[in-house]
């Protein structure tokens, strides 16, 4: 968690506490106290701050209505406001009228309040970066953990399901939706049992796990075999034994598609070529098509030499 973080102060001019601010700048926090109501919306809007506090000690209307306009707008919506209050008050307080996201009390624990804004700041980002479908890590983990990975050895494995496609149009979104899961726990049970490594997902079929390189193969070939336990389910004793399904190509003729597998593309993160994340997904580009070659679950290594 960085430490520049921007944090505003609303008080009642009467109630601003400067210890409040001076130990806010200690832990590098920038700091900037509003103490009147018509002048804290104006500077939100015009540069909001990563993390609101709202000193609620002798609450008023004016105050109060800030927490409503803030949680109201679409946008803005998203800035953690932590409120300060008396214990007392806490009970009393109307969390729907005024929907903070946490509150401490008075007299400050400042190491209770530094841990609230920690935890604010990553709830929400887990909150607007996990896929809402598997609930695994997004784009913006996801490249964060790559990053951390180039020049380890590591192997940054990225999982494609082939046909896919085909197989949501036949079966419809909820079925395909259920195939995404199914992946997302195959592949997150596969990672947790090689001990050490990250799942993630990038959006529709496209996954990514990060595990020691030589954890790679083993993983890959345990989400193969049980991916492929699980999705011959999917399909009816005609189809598993044609080994196809029946679909229709974009011109509307009848094609017959094998069955679902998967492609995993494994990038070693310890090469003298590979120096940034966007390398990671250049090379892990060119692997997956040589995988998905096969039109059956396969991985491909990268084991050139550069």
């Amino acid at each position: 968690m960085r430490s520049d973080l921007r944090i505003a102060i609303v008080a009642n001019e009467k109630r601003g506490d400067g210890n409040i601010e001076l130990r806010l700048q200690s832990k590098g926090y920038q700091v900037v106290t509003l103490t009147t109501p018509s002048s804290v919306m104006g500077f939100i809007y015009s540069d909001p701050p990563d993390v609101i506090l709202m000193d609620l000690s002798s609450p008023d209307e004016a105050f109060l209505g800030i927490i409503r306009s803030l949680k109201d707008d679409f946008f803005f919506s998203t800035i953690p406001v932590i409120g300060m209050m008396p214990e007392p008050a806490a009970e009393f307080f109307d969390w729907d009228e005024y929907p903070l996201d946490d509150f401490v009390t008075f007299p400050l624990n400042f190491r209770e309040l530094f841990t609230r804004i920690v935890l604010s700041l990553r709830r929400l980002r887990r909150v607007f970066d996990n896929n809402p479908l598997t609930r695994l890590p997004g784009n913006t983990s996801i490249q964060r953990a790559i990053e951390q990975t180039v020049g380890k050895p590591m192997a940054v494995c990225y999982v494609d399901i082939n046909h896919f496609k085909q197989y949501n149009d036949v079966y419809g979104f909820a079925h395909g939706d259920e195939v995404l899961r199914m992946l997302g726990r195959i592949m997150s049970n596969a990672v947790k049992d090689a001990g050490d490594g990250f799942a993630g997902h990038i959006g529709g079929d496209d996954f990514v796990f990060i595990v020691p390189f030589d954890q790679a193969e083993v993983v890959a070939g345990r989400i193969i075999a049980n991916f492929t336990a699980v999705v011959s389910e999917l399909f009816n004793e005609e189809e598993k034994r044609n080994g196809f399904f029946l679909a229709h190509d974009r011109k509307g003729n009848e094609e017959k598609v094998p069955l679902m597998g998967v492609a995993i593309a494994i990038v070693p993160t310890d090469s003298p070529k590979i120096g940034h994340y966007a390398k990671v997904a250049e090379v892990a580009a060119e692997l997956k098509t040589l995988a998905k070659q096969s039109h059956k679950s396969c991985f491909v290594v990268d084991r050139r030499k550069y």
